[in-house]
């Protein structure tokens, strides 16, 4: 799945392109109790409610491949006989319109979900007349394939804060009603996959909120799906196998080491096809650090790290998840500060050599009021710094009492 299939489903959730037949959920309290089940047709719902439904199934969509939304197979054993991937088949088979099948999945995922507080489960169940294409890539009038696909989100609902404000009923000012509110979805799911503009039966497209902690109780209790890292998962790993070797506050060999892994990356890109992923090895990794200036003994350590972690090709990481942008950010401010004070260094030593920064033989210090008073005149045919004293005066010359 790309970004550009991503983009052609979500772009028909809109008012007018949408083609929602079906809305089912469940709302969860913290206990686990079930408290509401509903199934409707859009077309029950009011327009206002329906438009809050639509935003929600939109951000099941949002966020960056391989981090917020992962294409995860099915093992071969599920897709044959398991027990989720059939329930996933037929819920899509139902329109949702089956209420044992609804509940069904519900208690499945009240079982083996992990959230604290309530929570509401949102099912869509959504039909795309894909668009034939022309070369041209324009569409045409004609459909090519129906994509017949459910959608469904997890959404945390929390109590609204206690607030003063107006109080219609009552006409006055006081404390308002607390509500349950839906917050945003937490983990989303969307099958069968759609992928090359077509329907992928053996995939399950999942949506996680927070890429750094995923449920990964929902991909494989939930869905039986294998799961696999996140990019933002990779990335804190690399980054935990290179501290462990290195000073986190040596800044200057991280720094290094985010722009040569970032020189790597643009040479590799250079090298092969337009869109091709960029792959790393722990040899490439060794490589990068030690043009880095780490120690080649700590360089082999962290890559007997990169690959005892990475041993997966399943998991394997692009190079390009392991960067961090922020280290390369710091870098180019460092080499900005470094370069101004070369300049300035450079500057200075230009304006020494033209004598422009000597040091004056004589310095005279004088009260700022009285600095327009000193002058200079020839006394004894002699060119004189004259300062005007008080009777009140005192001075000092190279640190010592001076009588006047």
């Amino acid at each position: 799945m790309t970004k550009k299939d991503i983009q052609e489903i979500k772009r028909r959730y809109t008012k007018d392109k949408h083609n929602f037949t079906r809305i089912a959920g469940c709302y969860v309290d913290n206990e686990k109790n079930k408290i509401i089940s509903f199934s409707e047709s859009p077309e029950q719902m009011a327009e206002d409610d329906f438009f809050k439904y639509l935003a929600i199934a939109g951000k099941c969509l949002s966020g960056k491949i391989n981090d917020n939304i992962l294409q995860l197979p099915f093992p071969d054993t599920e897709i044959l006989n398991g027990e989720r991937y059939d329930l996933l088949q037929r819920l899509r088979k139902s329109e949702l319109k089956d209420q044992e099948i609804l509940e069904e999945f519900f208690d499945i995922v009240i079982e083996n979900y992990t959230i604290a507080g309530n929570f509401l489960m949102l099912l869509f169940r959504d039909v795309y007349d894909i668009p034939m294409k022309t070369k041209d890539q324009l569409d045409t009038d004609e459909s090519e394939y129906v994509y017949d696909y459910i959608l469904g989100a997890i959404c945390p609902v929390n109590l609204s804060k206690a607030a003063l404000g107006y109080r219609e009923d009552t006409n006055e000012i006081g404390a308002l009603r607390r509500e349950w509110t839906v917050s945003p979805v937490e983990s989303g799911f969307m099958f069968p996959s759609f992928s090359e503009r077509n329907a992928d039966f053996n995939t399950v497209t999942v949506y996680q909120k927070n890429p750094k902690a995923p449920h990964r109780e929902f991909f494989e209790n939930c869905l039986h799906a294998t799961s696999r890292l996140t990019s933002s998962e990779k990335k804190t790993a690399f980054e935990q196998m290179v501290n462990k070797s290195l000073p986190e506050d040596d800044k200057d060999i991280h720094c290094s080491i985010a722009d040569n892994l970032s020189e790597f990356i643009e040479r590799k890109t250079a090298e092969q096809a337009q869109d091709t992923p960029v792959a790393i090895s722990g040899d490439d990794v060794k490589e990068i650090l030690t043009s880095s200036g780490v120690e080649e003994i700590k360089a082999d350590r962290i890559k007997e790290r990169f690959e005892g972690f990475f041993n997966d090709t399943f998991n394997e990481p692009e190079a390009d998840e392991l960067l961090d942008k922020r280290l390369l950010k710091d870098k180019e401010l460092r080499d900005e500060k470094a370069a101004l004070a070369r300049e300035v260094h450079t500057l200075q030593q230009q304006l020494n050599e033209a004598g422009a920064d000597q040091e004056a033989n004589i310095t005279v210090r004088v009260p700022s009021e009285r600095a327009a008073e000193v002058t200079t005149a020839f006394i004894d045919e002699k060119r004189c710094l004259v300062i005007p004293l008080d009777p009140a005066d005192t001075a000092r010359v190279n640190g010592e009492e001076k009588a006047l």
